[in-house]
């Protein structure tokens, strides 16, 4: 039976890897539907390249970090318990290399390729390691002192915090360095749109972003005998709450509609081991309206030209998420119980404050020593032509 036990945990966590690797599909055509066509190359090849740049550092370096255990071992040493260690890894790479490709969307359009590519090795190497260690390995003694303190330590199942958070305010950071797309605010006060270049690309990625978020939250368990149907219900009740909330205030644009499940979903991580159904159910509505409101307020009247919302969708959604769980988990609001509402709101700012001393400090250095944005000619014509030398739809040539 033991060996049984083990072989159906590493299929268990093997499949949940396998979704949530899908779910960067969903990424890169969310971004490609969303940005101008002549930068849609560029979002595919940056997902791709950004996921193999971190399955890299974190082999490397990022899981030591975390978990202070490395693969500097034999194979056979490896290959025990049916190679459980490493399909778990797998499984928490993908967590991690969702990092970079949030920040790819802020940043769309005018970021240069091999600095990104830089930040990412770091981003996943080191600074996101040192904050996953402390929510999800009692790394320096975080979860200690909140336990003692409050009674219950900081609740994060499936990274609301830090995951989506922490992708989002790096995030943040990344895209007020970078600036504005050319344009974009114009010196008379106008603002110039830009519309999404793909709705049915835009669509697609969000479809399999919201399929793949199953893995993600319910094979966050990481084995079978913990499998809980409530985090499957629970985040699916989140993301019905989020999309018809940011239906009714986006006032039926398609942008809003398919990214209000994922609003809903970034919230619902943290707790949906915790809450009651009709709770997830209200937490994805209010994250469908943070994200509607927030995505606004930013673009339009504090000209922060975050391309896909990556802050109010991760960084804010992800923050309302820790501080939900805190809430809505309570047995009195028809939770399980065994959360504080203080734990959680300090374990989301400590997510959110190293968040930003992280991206400020990775791509303020980048941006002194070696540049962050494409000049301006390579941003007029489009990171497509300028990084990869070819359009999304190249016009065969005919000779005669």
């Amino acid at each position: 039976m033991e060996n049984f036990k083990q072989s159906a945990d590493a299929l268990f966590i093997l499949l949940g890897a396998i979704m949530v690797l899908a779910m960067h599909a969903g990424f890169a055509f969310l971004e490609l539907g969303t940005v101008r066509k002549k930068n849609q190359v560029n979002a595919l090849v940056k997902i791709l390249v950004d996921f193999c740049v971190s399955t890299v550092a974190y082999f490397l370096l990022g899981y030591t970090v975390a978990y202070g255990s490395n693969f500097f071992t034999g194979a056979e040493t490896l290959a025990l318990k049916n190679g459980y260690e490493l399909v778990k890894f797998f499984f928490l790479l993908t967590f991690a290399a969702a990092i970079p490709a949030i920040i790819s969307g802020g940043i769309a359009e005018r970021a240069r390729f091999g600095p990104q590519l830089a930040a990412t090795a770091v981003i996943v190497g080191l600074i996101y390691p040192l904050f996953e260690g402390v929510a999800w390995n009692q790394a320096w003694g975080l979860q200690a002192w909140l336990k003692a303190q409050f009674g219950a330590e900081f609740h994060d199942f499936a990274g609301s915090v830090v995951v989506h958070a922490v992708g989002g305010w790096i995030g943040l950071a990344a895209v007020l360095l970078l600036g504005p797309r050319l344009n974009r605010y114009r010196k008379d006060g106008a603002i110039s749109a830009h519309p999404p270049s793909s709705i049915p690309f835009l669509a697609l990625g969000a479809w399999v972003l919201t399929v793949g978020w199953f893995g993600f939250n319910v094979m966050s368990a990481q084995t079978l005998d913990k499998m809980s149907g409530l985090v499957a219900v629970n985040s699916l009740m989140a993301m019905a709450g989020g999309t018809l909330v940011a239906v009714l205030l986006g006032r039926n644009d398609p942008g809003f509609a398919y990214n209000g499940p994922l609003a809903g979903l970034v919230a619902v991580c943290a707790g949906s081991d915790l809450m009651h159904p009709l709770g997830a159910l209200i937490v994805g509505g209010v994250a469908g309206a943070i994200f509607v409101k927030m995505f606004t307020l930013t673009q339009n009247r504090w000209k922060i030209d975050d391309v896909l919302g990556v802050w109010p969708l991760h960084g804010l959604c992800g923050a309302w998420g820790g501080i939900a769980a805190g809430i809505f988990g309570q047995s009195a609001l028809g939770g399980l119980g065994g959360v504080s509402l203080a734990a959680q709101l300090l374990g989301t700012l400590a997510g959110v404050v190293w968040a930003l001393l992280g991206g400020f400090t990775v791509y303020g250095l980048l941006r002194h020593f070696v540049g962050l944005r494409l000049t301006r000619e390579e941003e007029f014509d489009g990171a497509d032509l300028s990084i990869h030398k070819i359009g999304s739809t190249p016009e065969r040539e005919v000779s005669w």
